[in-house]
């Protein structure tokens, strides 16, 4: 499969989620223009961002809404709904178990884990708290897709061999530290700090 960049992607996202919006407005067809618009971006990168997985519209009629966001959805594996695990249920994994957007997008938390005996057994937003000693065990019995990783840097590398080994594919880091994992492995690291750095630079250099 050719290789598509990181920022076309995201960009794609950002899309459907537009397409969705003028969805439920009753927006039938929609230009690269307005797409562009929305997004801060150009009609001519729309349409190059498009232009890698098919030919889309019509010149002068623009993109159908429904047709376009189906296209997106499919494009970006959205047609499925993935099982998904939060190792950490500090104040950022119960966080995640709270926002209603990964269902509403086919993201299902099933469990989060935790090592602190006290939460344990504990639910948040109907999601249980399980021992993270029982992580290998139950990954071997319910089908994961991907997992969540809001541990200490310090626990995060032994957290992510134990996923790995037990067949996990793609994790998303919250963990301050660059993660090692085989090559098949996908790994997308978030880190507040970093993105607020990127708004210090950009209110001081705007």
């Amino acid at each position: 499969m050719r290789k598509i960049a990181e920022s076309t992607v995201r960009r794609l996202s950002l899309y459907l989620r537009f397409l969705e919006d003028f969805e439920r407005q009753g927006t039938e067809t929609v230009s690269s223009e307005a797409l562009a618009t929305r997004g801060g971006t150009t009609s001519a990168q729309v349409r190059k961002d498009l232009s890698f997985f098919g030919s889309f519209g019509k010149r002068g009629f623009g993109y159908s809404v429904p047709e376009l966001a189906g296209r997106l959805r499919d494009i970006l594996g959205l047609e499925r709904t993935y099982r998904i695990v939060v190792v950490g249920a500090g104040n950022i994994g119960a966080a995640l178990a709270h926002f209603r957007g990964f269902e509403q997008h086919g993201f299902h938390v099933v469990s989060l884990y935790d090592c602190d005996p006290k939460k344990i057994g504990q639910k948040r937003n109907s999601i249980p708290i399980r021992d993270q000693r029982r992580l290998e065990a139950d990954l071997a019995k319910e089908l994961v897709d991907m997992a969540i990783v809001v541990t200490p840097a310090g626990a995060a590398q032994e957290i992510v061999d134990r996923l790995v080994k037990a067949g996990v594919k793609a994790l998303l880091n919250f963990a301050p530290i660059q993660l090692r994992v085989p090559d098949d492995v996908i790994v997308k690291n978030v880190s507040l700090v970093l993105e607020l750095e990127a708004l210090s630079y950009g209110l001081r250099n705007r």
